[in-house]
């Protein structure tokens, strides 16, 4: 059986050419060839022994997730289309700026916290992807858009904000941030990696100690009752719970501030009374906070707060001395818009098995 060398960071392909044989500085040239270079070929890896290109080819592979569709919005976000296997297919969403190019990558087939406003969720979970398949998304992106390993980068940031709970699938996507953080695989800083939790406390703890990038927390809510039913994962981590690992998080965090995301669901959430709770409930915790415009889906029950009001939120918010941004529509002719990213899901959880067949799958990204 070949190791599929995308599975493993630094330390991974250092225990494997050990058990081959190799001295450790092979691991590192190896590893440039993958992510610094998106080779795939061991006969182009030139510096490396002939011989040693043949055991390669005998014992190991490189094999990113297949990419099924590359869509181009007229904003110039790119929308990827992984298949994962067993029926199973993720997305992947790239949206350039003027200053940073931004990759949205996932991190699990479906997810299994169910979310009142997220369609994901409502679908069900499969499984978690593997190193492999989280960092091939990087991998296979960077290849599609043509990037120079010697010119500027064009991936300058990655949010693990696609579908699936990051911190459910801990130990694959730590393995993953590592290879993104690594000087020589993608040599990105810790401040341009973002991962999006919804409060998965015990992990949150385990981040900041193995390695802390920067964090946003999905929050949605002001109080457990509310939180409890958007957000069912707050039933075991309430926001007492929640705010005291942000606050534990903070010392080794990339930014001296975390990233509080609020999805506005008109007379839910939205009301002047709900900002003020919000600013009493985050006041020790230096932070700032996103907006999201919601993006309804069938039988979601919910509806999006109008721009007046998401405008009159942000002021609240702002007037106390608050960072507030609101996110910004993008790629949604190609449906790669917040909320709209769409793959497909085995349920594996019994979720939507009620429905005889897979469920499209919508997530909030950027």
């Amino acid at each position: 059986m070949t190791t599929n060398l995308l599975d493993l960071d630094a330390a991974g392909l250092n225990e494997f050419f050990a058990h081959m044989g190799e001295k450790p500085f092979r691991a590192k040239q190896v590893l440039r060839w993958l992510h610094r270079f998106g080779e795939s070929d061991f006969d182009a890896m030139t510096d490396i022994a002939k011989s040693l290109r043949v055991k390669l080819k005998d014992q190991a592979c490189i094999v990113p997730p297949p990419m099924l569709s590359d869509k181009k919005s007229e904003d110039g976000t790119r929308k990827f289309l992984f298949d994962v296997g067993g029926g199973n297919a993720i997305e992947t969403v790239f949206i350039p700026e003027v200053d940073r190019g931004t990759l949205c990558i996932s991190t699990q087939a479906g997810c299994a916290l169910d979310c009142a406003f997220c369609s994901t969720g409502k679908q069900g979970f499969n499984r978690n992807l593997t190193v492999a398949e989280i960092i091939g998304q990087l991998w296979q992106a960077n290849k599609a858009l043509g990037f120079d390993p010697k010119g500027e980068r064009i991936i300058s940031n990655v949010v693990l904000m696609g579908m699936g709970e990051p911190l459910a699938n801990y130990d694959n996507v730590l393995l993953a941030l590592r290879l993104m953080l690594d000087d020589n695989a993608y040599g990105l800083s810790r401040r341009r990696v973002t991962l999006s939790t919804s409060g998965i406390v015990p992990a949150m703890d385990r981040l900041s100690q193995d390695c802390s990038v920067a964090l946003a927390v999905s929050l949605h809510a002001a109080n457990d009752t509310l939180r409890d039913r958007l957000v069912p994962i707050n039933r075991k981590y309430p926001l007492a719970e929640l705010m005291a690992a942000c606050r534990r998080y903070l010392p080794s965090a990339p930014r001296d501030f975390l990233t509080f995301e609020y999805i506005m669901l008109e007379g839910i959430n939205d009301r002047d009374a709900d900002a003020h709770e919000l600013l009493r409930l985050t006041q020790d915790v230096p932070c700032k906070f996103n907006l999201i415009p919601f993006n309804p889906f069938p039988r979601s029950g919910f509806r999006r707060s109008s721009a007046e009001r998401v405008r009159r939120f942000a002021e609240i918010l702002m007037a106390a001395g608050v960072v507030t941004t609101t996110r910004r529509t993008r790629g949604d002719d190609i449906d790669a818009a917040c909320g709209q990213l769409a793959g497909q899901v085995l349920d594996r959880s019994s979720r939507s098995t009620r429905a005889g067949k897979s469920i499209p799958v919508v997530e909030t990204a950027l």
